[in-house]
C-alpha cells in the first residue's frame, strides 16, 4: 500500500487529537478537505481562528463568551440567587436546551480526580466561594456527572460550601449512570432539574 503524502498524515494526525475524531474520521476529513475547493477550506480554517481568538470565559461564571460578562450572567431576568454548578462550558449549553433551569451558572473546570492529578485548587471552587461572600446567593444545584468522580466532586463541594442559609441540592438521577450532560436529551434534563435534591455535608 502507497504510503500517503506526508502533507495529509500530519493532517491526518491533528485531525485524529480532536474529541471524538477517531483515526478512520480523521482520514476520511483529510481526504475531504485536500479535495475541496480552496475557498471552502480557506473559510473553515479562518472560521477557526476566528472563534479561537474571539471567543473566552466569562470571568463571573467561567461560560464560553466573546464579552465578560456573558449574556446570561448580564440577563437580569435570570434568578441570580440559584446557581447551577457544571463541571464544563459545554454543560451550560445542554441546560440551556432543556429550558428548566433560570438561574445563573458556575463552571467548575472539571473535576476532581487524584489519580488524573486533579485536585480542588485546580478547580474554580475559589470563585464560587467569593461569589457567595457577595451575598445573594441561596441555592447551590450540583449538575455534575454521576460516575465515580462526579459524585466524589459533588460530594466535597456540599461540605465545603455549607453556611447557614445557603440550600445545597443535586440535580435528580433521571441521567444515565456513568455519562456526562452532553448525552442527556433535554427531556431527561428537564426532569433532572426538576427532581434535585439536597446535598448533605
Amino acid at each position: 500500500m502507497a504510503a500517503l503524502p506526508e502533507p495529509i498524515a500530519l493532517l491526518i494526525n491533528a485531525l485524529s487529537q480532536l474529541p471524538g475524531v477517531g483515526p478512520r474520521s480523521a482520514e476520511r476529513i483529510a481526504l475531504h478537505l485536500v479535495q475541496a475547493e480552496t475557498g471552502a477550506v480557506r473559510q473553515l480554517a479562518e472560521a477557526i481562528l476566528h472563534a479561537r481568538e474571539r471567543v473566552r470565559f466569562c470571568d463571573p461564571c467561567g461560560a464560553l463568551t466573546e464579552q465578560s460578562p456573558c449574556a446570561i450572567c448580564a440577563d437580569r431576568r435570570r434568578d441570580g440567587s440559584l446557581v447551577c454548578v457544571v463541571e464544563r462550558p459545554v454543560d451550560i449549553l445542554s441546560l440551556e436546551k432543556s429550558r428548566a433551569f433560570g438561574g445563573q451558572y458556575h463552571v467548575l473546570g472539571g473535576r476532581i480526580s487524584p489519580l488524573g492529578g486533579v485536585e480542588p485548587e485546580d478547580l474554580r471552587i475559589a470563585e464560587l466561594e467569593t461569589r457567595l461572600a457577595g451575598g445573594g446567593i441561596k441555592e447551590i444545584v450540583l449538575a455534575l456527572g454521576t460516575d465515580v468522580e462526579g459524585e466524589a466532586t459533588g460530594y466535597y463541594l456540599a461540605k465545603r460550601l455549607a453556611r447557614p442559609g445557603l440550600r445545597i441540592t443535586r440535580i435528580g438521577y433521571g441521567l444515565p449512570a456513568g455519562t456526562g450532560l452532553e448525552f442527556a436529551d433535554e427531556l431527561t434534563l428537564s426532569h433532572a432539574l426538576e427532581g434535585r435534591r439536597e446535598m448533605q455535608p
